[in-house]
């Protein structure tokens, strides 16, 4: 799951991706670049399983960022970062939401809300433009007869056109499974989620502006990143009124938004995040460890996260008939420690 960075000039993208990634963004940098980088997420969940269990190895879950070019508004630039959104799963906006007067704003002042307006109408234009253009394309190839996949794309790409064309994005559209796959093709960008991220000044950084919305504050969080001992860092984020890092929090919220969620594998050698997507059922969560385990899929044995820690370890949590044990047809629940039974 890639999650695209996208904002205007200095609205912070870069310096959240190197907070979030722990890669550098090169001063050389030109203006199509598009640069890639992992971050583990810090689940609290996986430490405390690992406190429990001792393991020799500890593995968090990850999100794949993608910082993209600045988004021109206007497109008097092109659209370099047009590209890099669209091959993304979830578009992270960027917003600037602090002043400095070292720091200049493309539009000569500081407006978030607007913003967000201008690069959501960015969005729209460039949808627009695809999807009329393959439109006209049908149009013509109809002489000849279309086939029932043509004449497919050619009803719900209408659809996503009369959408755009009143400003809604083509996600709020709610298409069917076989509409969504007659337009797969055409990498729609206003059909993937959005997280809007106000980037704000340290005094603001505990300010909730909404629901779906992320507030983070790029200057807190890269003196964050400079303190090593953990109760000092955490000290200081409560002193602000945050009970975690802004990085912590919008890697969780990325996470969620793309309908995400960990289960967890416990033992000796290693503790473990597992990241699937909500609804999963067991074999296909199992299949995430290992091919073997979905294709042989026998049984699953769960306990629950809050069940485990309050046993204090899993031989006790079993003493306690916390133990369950499902078939293929259980859905793995968000926090789910398992032990997977199979046979090929």
């Amino acid at each position: 799951m890639k999650i695209a960075l996208l904002g205007l000039p200095q609205a912070g993208k870069k310096t959240l991706f190197s907070l979030l990634t722990g890669r550098s963004v090169p001063e050389s940098r030109k203006p199509g670049d598009v640069i890639e980088g992992v971050a583990a997420i810090r689940d609290p969940r996986v430490d405390r399983l690992a406190a429990i269990c001792r393991p020799q190895k500890t593995v968090y879950a990850e999100n794949h960022f993608v910082l993209c070019p600045d988004v021109e508004a206007g497109g008097t630039a092109g659209r370099h970062w047009l590209d890099a959104a669209r091959r993304g799963d979830l578009l992270c906006l960027v917003l600037r939401a602090f002043d400095s007067a070292e720091v200049y704003h493309p539009r000569g002042s500081v407006d978030p809300d607007r913003d967000l307006r201008d690069i959501e109408a960015e969005l729209l234009l460039a949808d627009m433009e695809i999807a009329e253009k393959r439109l006209t394309r049908l149009e013509k190839e109809a002489r000849a007869g279309l086939t029932a996949e043509q004449k497919a794309e050619q009803h719900a790409l209408s659809r996503c056109m009369e959408a755009l064309e009143a400003n809604r994005p083509v996600r709020d559209l709610d298409l069917e499974p076989g509409e969504d796959a007659a337009i797969r093709s055409l990498s729609l960008v206003t059909a993937l989620p959005v997280l809007p991220a106000y980037n704000v000044s340290e005094t603001e950084a505990a300010v909730e502006r909404g629901a779906g919305t992320l507030t983070i504050s790029a200057a807190i969080e890269e003196e964050v990143s400079q303190i090593e001992e953990p109760e000092e860092r955490q000290a200081f984020l409560a002193s602000l009124g945050l009970a975690s890092s802004g990085v912590d929090r919008m890697n969780a919220a990325a996470y969620d938004a793309l309908g995400l969620m960990s289960f967890y594998t416990v033992g000796q050698d290693e503790c473990r995040a597992w990241t699937i997507r909500k609804g999963s059922p067991a074999p296909v969560a199992g299949g995430k460890i290992h091919s073997d385990i979905a294709r042989g899929f026998i049984r699953v044995e769960v306990v629950k996260f809050d069940d485990l820690v309050a046993a204090g370890s899993e031989k006790a949590a079993k003493e306690a008939g916390k133990l369950q044990v499902k078939g293929k047809e259980y859905v793995i629940e968000d926090g789910d420690v398992c032990h997977f039974l199979f046979n090929v």
